[in-house]
């Protein structure tokens, strides 16, 4: 389930931030800044939501982003750069995407 900021689902387009990945051995540390990173985002301008999924080591991350240039500006934000360069050592293998959601449409029982 995807955890939007607001109420209000967005309207298309916007843009997603895919991130694939399967843990290392070596997690110090990884909790907190995980935390610390997820509520820095949230209050980024420009972030919609977000959505995680994990299983054992294998995990994704998916974050919404209004557009191009929000998912940008956070990408420079110096504890997300400092988020990156840890995960060389928190992370086995990871993959990420870039992708613009064009079409939306939700369900819910």
């Amino acid at each position: 389930m995807i955890h939007w900021q607001n109420s209000n689902n967005p309207n298309p387009p916007f843009v997603a931030s895919i991130f694939h990945y399967y843990l290392s051995d070596d997690l110090e540390g990884y909790a907190e800044m995980d935390e610390k990173t997820i509520t820095l985002a949230k209050s980024s301008p420009g972030f919609l939501g977000y959505e995680t999924f994990k299983n054992e080591a294998r995990g994704s991350f998916i974050s919404y982003w209004k557009d191009q240039a929000s998912i940008e500006k956070w990408a420079k934000n110096p504890i997300h750069i400092e988020a990156k360069k840890e995960g060389k050592r928190w992370y086995k293998y990871y993959h990420s995407m870039i992708c613009e959601v064009n079409r939306y449409h939700e369900h819910n029982l």
